[in-house]
């Protein structure tokens, strides 16, 4: 197989042919994939945000769509010949831990899911059929951002309807909790510094944007909603954003949830005051999502052309040669979720 490897952090990832397919062991399962997305965790992984990375050299990858080529033992969720979205939040089926690849003497580390390769040996539970007419281009978001952006509100915000939220950081994540929240009857606030995503969120139905380079967030939603958000949603990766959020609340009611993860070390500062007179804030992992259960209903919300999520996949296909380019474009913003083609025709 072929892989993109990372070796060094802050180095490029290297791609390396030749790679040899371990057996599988009980639980696991042989995908040949299609196409892998790129999120800003693997961005961080590669120039260290994580901090020390005791795995390396270590594949990387979350999200992708593919077909089943082979089981091992006790696998009954996925049989030969399915197709699949592979995603990193984990659902029913085994937990059959990471494996290691050989290439020549070196031996090469992966989680119980990575992506950017030809192939991949996944846990059971990593695994969710591919929903019924859902391309396996746009199925990749099926495995990460779709589940965490959407739970965000659905399993962990449940907003009231007459209520407002803003949302901050325009990245898949974010604009996949707008549409969500767009959903429900609410006031919808959405904050970027990119005048790209902040129109496209208005396109998406973004009642207020907010340009938080030419305007304070924090005061500009309190003029809005005459005190603060009901709700806001954090998705931008930066402690300093997560504190905006938190202080453009409501005073006495408002919740906020995080998504983001900022590098290692650094930490967010509260008054603690402000806890005790009603706000709350949490972080989310995932949004508490069941792939199993969730995945199959946000494809009914996506084929009612309430997810109009195509808006949100970069129309170039990335080869997997092309993989350190692609997150080179997302780090700087130039694609939203750029997609890597592996075989489009599995």
């Amino acid at each position: 197989m072929r892989a993109a490897v990372l070796t060094e952090i802050g180095a490029p990832l290297e791609i390396i042919d030749g790679i040899s397919i371990p057996d599988l062991r009980a639980g696991q399962v042989l995908v040949k994939l299609a196409y892998s997305g790129v999120c800003h965790s693997q961005v961080m992984e590669a120039n260290g945000g994580r901090g020390h990375d005791r795995w390396l050299p270590h594949m990387l990858g979350h999200e992708a769509t593919g077909r089943v080529v082979a089981t091992g033992s006790n696998v009954t969720k996925v049989l030969v010949g399915d197709l699949v979205v592979l995603g990193w939040i984990k659902g029913k089926g085994c937990e059959a831990g990471g494996s290691q690849y050989l290439c020549g003497k070196m031996t090469i580390n992966a989680g119980g899911v990575t992506t950017f390769s030809d192939h991949a040996v996944v846990s059971e539970n990593r695994l969710v059929k591919l929903p019924e007419c859902v391309p396996l281009d746009l199925g990749v978001l099926f495995g990460c951002a779709l589940p965490t952006g959407a739970g965000i509100v659905l399993n962990e915000m449940k907003p009231k309807a007459g209520s407002s939220i803003a949302v901050f950081g325009l990245g898949g994540i974010g604009l996949i909790a707008l549409m969500i929240a767009r959903i429900h009857d609410v006031t919808l606030i959405a904050v970027d510094i990119s005048t790209e995503k902040l129109e496209l969120a208005r396109m998406l139905g973004a009642d207020h944007v907010i340009d938080a380079r030419i305007e304070s967030p924090v005061t500009r939603i309190q003029e809005i909603t005459e005190a603060g958000a009901d709700y806001c949603v954090e998705c931008s990766g930066q402690t300093s954003v997560i504190e905006q959020a938190f202080l453009a609340s409501d005073p006495q009611r408002g919740f906020t949830i995080f998504s983001s993860h900022p590098e290692a070390g650094q930490v967010i500062s509260l008054d603690p005051h402000h806890l005790i007179s009603g706000r709350r804030i949490q972080g989310s992992w995932g949004g508490a999502s069941d792939p199993d259960r969730d995945i199959p209903r946000l494809a009914v919300l996506w084929r009612a052309g309430k997810l109009p999520l195509e808006r949100l996949i970069s129309p170039r296909r990335y080869r997997l040669d092309e993989i350190n380019e692609a997150l080179d474009d997302l780090a700087k913003g130039h694609a939203l979720r750029p997609v890597i083609e592996l075989d489009a025709n599995v």
